[in-house]
């Protein structure tokens, strides 16, 4: 072969091989508007491929990424979603301390979610450290009702995350529904909802049908994960995600739902798959 021969030869290879038809996308009902969060792909795929996956099996959203990483989602179509807000996990709204420190990051977070298409910023209570149920109410209340204020002037929502305090999150506050929603009424604004994290809340309290139902003008964002262990959902967890998902769809909820489990299973994408078909409903 000619070294003209061997480049023509390798250039009709090339143009087959990118001709190829990429795998396709999975179409999906959309009835409910499925998401991702990072931990669902394992611990060593790049964001790029992780991206792609999540893509391709229809999601919408992708969950808690920093700013510099919104480019790559952006790209295959997917709303960055629960993004910075103010305060951390343990160190946030209930603690007066903190609550210049917070306002300037809402302050600095909310526009350029708003900039950059994103719907939702995240908070959190932060740890009791012997605050009273009133305490931490009246504190969070104080922060957030300046906080709302930049959120409805940019229409972007910011949500606060329930979590268990008796595996997980030790001494987090805003660990029962109730106690969000009572944080919801009294900042009374459309502008801040609650993060229903469906794995923690059947720690705490369990009844999930009934809760959603009866609180979902309080919910902003969901999360999905199997209990107990909080991965997959299968035959060995104890939710029915099926029924919860439609149950969702019943209330006529239009937030996004994020997988947010951890896979035990050797193909994670193969599993994704699986989770967003159950809740394809």
């Amino acid at each position: 072969m000619t070294r003209k021969d061997f480049l023509l030869s390798a250039a009709l290879t090339s143009a087959v091989a990118s001709a190829q038809p990429a795998e396709p996308k999975v179409q999906r009902k959309n009835r409910l508007k499925q998401g991702v969060c990072p931990g669902v792909f394992g611990r060593n795929m790049p964001l790029e491929d992780r991206a792609r996956h999540a893509a391709r099996l229809g999601a919408h959203c992708f969950d808690l990424q920093a700013p510099q990483n919104w480019p790559v989602l952006k790209k295959y179509g997917l709303i960055p979603t629960v993004v910075p807000g103010g305060g951390r996990l343990t160190d946030a709204c209930n603690d007066k301390a903190l609550h210049e420190k917070i306002l300037a990051e809402f302050r600095e977070n909310i526009p350029r979610a708003r900039q950059e298409g994103v719907p939702n910023v995240i908070t959190f209570s932060g740890n009791r450290r012997g605050k009273s149920d009133e305490e931490g109410l009246e504190n969070c209340y104080i922060v957030l009702k300046e906080a709302v204020k930049v959120a409805e002037d940019n229409e972007v929502t910011i949500v606060m995350e329930l979590l268990n305090s008796k595996v997980d999150h030790k001494d987090y506050q805003c660990d029962h529904t109730a106690w969000g929603v009572e944080l919801c009424r009294r900042v009374n604004s459309p502008r801040f909802k609650l993060l229903y994290d469906i794995y923690h809340m059947q720690i705490m309290e369990g009844d999930i049908i009934r809760t959603i139902r009866a609180n979902i003008q309080h919910i902003g964002h969901i999360h999905t994960a199997g209990n107990p262990g909080r991965h997959q959902f299968d035959d060995t967890q104890e939710l029915n995600y099926r029924a919860i998902a439609q149950a969702i769809v019943d209330t006529g909820y239009t937030g996004f739902v994020s997988h947010e489990y951890s896979p035990t299973t050797p193909d994670p994408v193969k599993t994704l798959d699986e989770m967003m078909t159950i809740c394809d409903v």
